[in-house]
């Protein structure tokens, strides 16, 4: 046949019945462009992952039918997608893409040697849609494979064959990034079949491929088509699994209400957002998936679903539905099966336990979640956004996509809570002459008895020159010494010393309005926030994108609690075990009463054994009665005491007595 004339009215028109969006619309035209030589070319088009790159394969398929194409094979990386590619042509189902003119002939593995499909092979009227995955292709030893090169009675020869020997094939190979690492296979079955154009679609391109289009992650934001990734951590530097899952699964039920709230506003059929946990490995998947099961997270049957490569069809029939208004699912825990081909529009909140330092990997796992519930922008942040609960570096969680991400972040990927309290200097000590200036770094005065004692010196930071100087003023300082006279006598006399000590400290000096007064700071539960930051982009006049930061509206993290009780003996412990006291019973009994009055004040009475405290709040009351007992300690009262000492002095020597001859 003669080949395709590049047709950019068809296009539009099929922009049009198929609502494309604009880069779709964009993608299919520059395909269409570039392979109208039909000399076999390669074309690969890079778009962010949830724009809707099975929209482009649909258009593609469209657009080459109507131009006479009859033979039309895509190339899946896996079982996975390769259902989800049949779902997307068979009419009635529920991800069946509506709009186009052809319908295809689905041809798979399964149903190749049919009769009806053998004429069908044979006739130039049908439109052929070939949907093999990439194992069915390049491997001969695969039983599956064996049957798509060995010879068929109904076609004639083996469909591998028949395809070789058609004169208008083309080949779209979807998530193409995928081949790179079986490159040479690949490209030598794609070579044997003599295609008259290959086409791939990614959204994560291999290295040295150049793309014909590009759609980025932050134009797709900038333009509105995929929710805004939120970056959530814990200013407490909280990191630790059990906090993180926790932290997540409140996240998700937070998101839960405010979908559903927007849903029975509008009118329309909710959609529960779901968890999605990435682990390290299958075993860390099956022991996160049992602690998400515990009481306080997800306890209900067919809530938590993990999926690996060891996972059952009733499980990844379960993932495939997960989407479904009547799907129990509302955690699913994966090691990454998960990276391509599971488009679910309901994933609301994403936790990482395994390192995400793969540019591919991130972005994929990130693309699970981009996906707008309700299939645009409504308005609502949490609706609107997928929150990354990252409380390790979110910096470098982010930092994998330059396109997007170094916008965003500083160059140096660090961490964002890395400030650490310093020394804080004090003014630098006067000069003369060309001496430079010396920098101290003291600690805090305190305050002892009624006098405020200076802070000590931690640091100096001085020149070179200052430091000449200072040892030449040190020199003529020196004072001048008489050594002793060799072989003369010492008198030892005694010596009435004066020493100030402070007194022995009790826990009786410390009152009831003072512990009071402190404990009233504690009155009220702390709330620990998660913070949520969302990464947006937006276009600027000359129509460049960039990218901004924002604060999204946080929410309160989880916390454990305390009973009184253990409050109790956590605070009497703090102060009891700080060395400050002998341990006598009247110490006891004053510690007890030192505690008991800090509750009091922060409202808890003597006879309360019902209320808890966050953790949070316990630890800060007891880091509080610490200081109080330290502070106490501290400043109390000094006192002269006198020693006798014995101080040797050099006397006048004695004449030596005349030598006899």
């Amino acid at each position: 046949m003669t080949w395709i004339d590049y047709d950019v009215s068809l296009v539009d028109d099929i922009a049009a019945r198929l609502d494309l969006r604009a880069p779709n619309a964009s993608a299919v035209r520059a395909v269409a462009e570039a392979i109208a030589d039909g000399d076999g070319r390669e074309v690969v088009c890079d778009l962010a992952t949830g724009v809707g790159k099975t929209y482009i394969l649909a258009g593609l398929v469209d657009y080459l039918a109507a131009q006479g194409v009859r033979n039309i094979l895509v190339v899946t990386p896996g079982t996975t997608i390769q259902d989800k590619t049949v779902a997307n042509f068979t009419p009635g189902h529920a991800k069946f893409v509506t709009g186009s003119d052809v319908e295809p002939l689905v041809i798979t593995s399964e149903n190749f040697s049919r009769g009806q499909v053998g004429d069908a092979l044979h006739d130039d009227t049908v439109t052929k849609l070939f949907v093999f995955n990439v194992q069915q292709l390049i491997r001969p030893s695969d039983k599956t494979s064996r049957r798509v090169r060995a010879r068929d009675e109904f076609i004639g020869t083996g469909l591998y064959q028949h395809l070789q020997q058609v004169e208008d094939l083309v080949v779209i190979a979807d998530e193409h990034h995928v081949y790179s690492s079986r490159a040479k296979s690949f490209n030598q079955a794609i070579e044997d079949l003599g295609a008259r154009a290959v086409v791939g679609l990614t959204a994560t391109p291999a290295p040295g491929v150049k793309p014909i289009f590009q759609y980025s992650l932050a134009e797709a934001i900038a333009d509105g088509f995929v929710k805004i990734p939120v970056i959530v951590y814990r200013p407490d530097g909280r990191k630790d699994e059990s906090t993180v899952l926790a932290d997540a699964c409140h996240l998700l039920r937070i998101k839960d209400a405010a979908w559903s709230a927007w849903a029975e506003a509008q009118g329309r059929s909710p959609v529960h957002p779901v968890l999605f946990v990435v682990c390290r490995d299958i075993p860390d998947a099956e022991r996160v998936a049992n602690r998400l099961t515990a009481d306080d997270m997800f306890p209900d049957e067919g809530q938590v679903l993990t999926v690996t490569s060891q996972s059952s069809d009733t499980a990844l029939r379960a993932l495939a539905e997960v989407e479904e208004a009547d799907s129990p699912v509302r955690v699913v825990v994966s090691v990454n099966k998960l990276k391509e081909g599971w488009d679910v529009k309901n994933i609301g909140v994403i936790v990482g336990l395994r390192a995400l330092a793969s540019e591919t990997l991130t972005e994929q796992v990130l693309g699970r979640g981009l996906r707008l519930p309700y299939g645009r922008r409504v308005g609502t942040p949490m609706v609107d956004t997928v929150d990354l609960v990252a409380h390790e570096s979110y910096r470098q969680l982010l930092a994998n996509k330059d396109a997007l991400l170094q916008q965003v972040l500083p160059a140096d990927g660090g961490d964002l809570d890395k400030d650490r309290p310093q020394p804080a200097p004090v003014a630098s000590q006067p000069s003369s002459g060309d001496e430079q200036q010396i920098l101290t770094f003291t600690s805090r005065p305190r305050v002892i008895g009624d006098d405020l004692v200076d802070g000590s010196p931690l640091l100096h930071v001085e020149s070179f020159d200052a430091v000449m100087a200072q040892g030449k003023r040190d020199t003529k300082a020196v004072a001048t010494l008489r050594a002793k006279v060799p072989g003369a006598p010492t008198i030892r006399f005694p010596r009435r010393e004066r020493e100030v000590l402070p007194v022995r400290f009790s826990f009786s000096y410390i009152d009831n309005a003072a512990a009071r007064s402190e404990g009233a700071a504690y009155r009220h539960e702390f709330k620990v926030p998660l913070v949520r930051q969302a990464v947006d982009a937006q276009r600027g006049l000359d129509n460049k994108v960039g990218t901004v930061v924002t604060a999204a509206e946080s929410v309160d993290a989880t916390q454990k609690f305390i009973s009184i009780s253990e409050l109790r003996n956590d605070l009497f412990g703090r102060i009891w075990n700080s060395g400050y006291v002998e341990e006598t019973l009247a110490e006891s009994r004053a510690a007890e009463r030192v505690v008991r009055e800090f509750l009091a004040g922060a409202g808890v009475t003597a006879e309360d054994q019902e209320h808890e405290w966050g953790e949070l709040r316990a630890a800060q009351a007891a880091v509080a009665l610490g200081k109080l007992v330290k502070i106490a300690y501290d400043t109390r009262k000094l006192q002269p005491t006198y020693a006798f000492r014995p101080v040797d002095v050099p006397t006048v020597p004695r004449r030596p007595c005349p030598r006899t001859s």
